[in-house]
């Protein structure tokens, strides 16, 4: 096999593995991330918010946002809302131009937060339907590949107890917010498990809430670092690889970021990855295409800051954050188009 012969599955497989490929894949994973834009939507007819609960509907969006975005990968679901409603908080789940929100925590204190019926929880609701989904896409997706992505430990928690009240537990009741972050990422590894079981061949870990910038460095080592750390070891087990998305600047952060034992680290638009590579070159680094430049540019500027991410070296190209509903199509293929025309 040649380089010019690399699969989207190949190419990706071999780029977690730093081994030589042709050019880097171009992705968007689904969840935080995810370009299910209304564009899309209007063009091939299968919407939100309906496809959120539908495995069927929810397999189709991810065809017609793979051909017609261009991103190598199938990517779902569409937002990060699924794991915290099925542990009991309350969803709005927004409609074509808007994504689903948390609406009502289901606690309003950590040291509130009962038990957490973890498997029961694998088995109900939205996370039954993205693993179905998982499956669909799997059986005809051939050698494209399947991204299932997961809310992040810190994020999952923060959506099931009042985000300000569990911001104060982590410096004023460590001993609960450690009881409610160890309960949230023994589900998290079982959906995550679930999703690599119905056929991803890669998982994303989306947790904006897990910053250096929110949490500063001692409590990103704590809690951030152990958490997201205990998550990617449960999945990785099965063999699938991981990706872990960290949003914000890393400045604060940077030292602990090549502990992370994902197989590609995601950064936002404000960290400069091709220092970040020089720095820590063990690391696999995906991004991070500015999504203000996607909604607000134009292609041709959109252009030009790919070629510089390629000129960087940069192992994996995906938009830097989530993408706007109503960013442009043309600028999305701009992206993926530019990234191909490198080879």
């Amino acid at each position: 096999m040649t380089m010019d012969d690399l699969s989207p599955k190949e190419r990706i497989s071999r780029a977690f593995d730093k081994k030589t490929v042709d050019r880097p894949p171009v992705v968007c994973p689904g969840g935080m991330m995810n370009a299910a834009i209304v564009e899309v939507m209007e063009r091939g007819g299968n919407r939100l918010p309906e496809a959120h609960f539908s495995p069927e509907l929810m397999a189709a969006l991810s065809r017609d946002v793979r051909e017609g975005t261009g991103f190598e990968n199938y990517g779902v679901p569409f937002c990060m809302t699924v794991e915290a409603e099925v542990l009991g908080s309350e969803v709005d789940h927004g409609t074509l131009e808007c994504e689903p929100k948390i609406r009502k925590e289901r606690y309003a204190d950590v040291s509130e937060a009962g038990g957490i019926d973890a498997a029961g929880a694998l088995r109900r609701g939205r996370v039954a339907a993205v693993a179905e989904a998982v499956s669909r896409i799997a059986a005809k997706g051939g050698d494209v590949p399947v991204i299932g992505s997961v809310t992040g430990p810190i994020s999952l928690a923060a959506s099931l107890v009042d985000p300000m009240s569990f911001l104060k537990g982590l410096r004023k009741d460590s001993a609960n917010a450690h009881r409610v972050l160890a309960a949230v990422t023994d589900f998290l590894v079982g959906y995550a498990r679930l999703l690599a079981e119905s056929g991803a061949d890669a998982i994303s870990i989306g947790d904006p809430t897990a910053t250096g910038e929110i949490l500063g460095p001692k409590m990103f080592e704590e809690y951030a670092l152990r958490y997201i750390n205990k998550l990617i070891d449960g999945i990785r087990v099965t063999g699938v690889p991981v990706i872990a998305h960290i949003c914000g600047r890393l400045d604060s952060v940077k030292g602990y970021i090549p502990a992370i034992r994902a197989q590609a680290i995601s950064a936002d638009a404000l960290v400069n990855l091709r220092l970040l590579k020089a720095e820590f070159p063990q690391l696999t680094t995906m991004g991070n295409l500015s999504t203000f430049t996607l909604e607000f540019g134009d292609p041709e500027k959109v252009a030009r800051q790919t070629e510089l991410l390629l000129r960087d070296g940069i192992d994996i190209i995906a938009p830097a954050c989530g993408l706007s509903t109503s960013s442009s199509l043309d600028n999305i293929r701009a992206l993926t188009g530019t990234v191909k025309g490198g080879a």
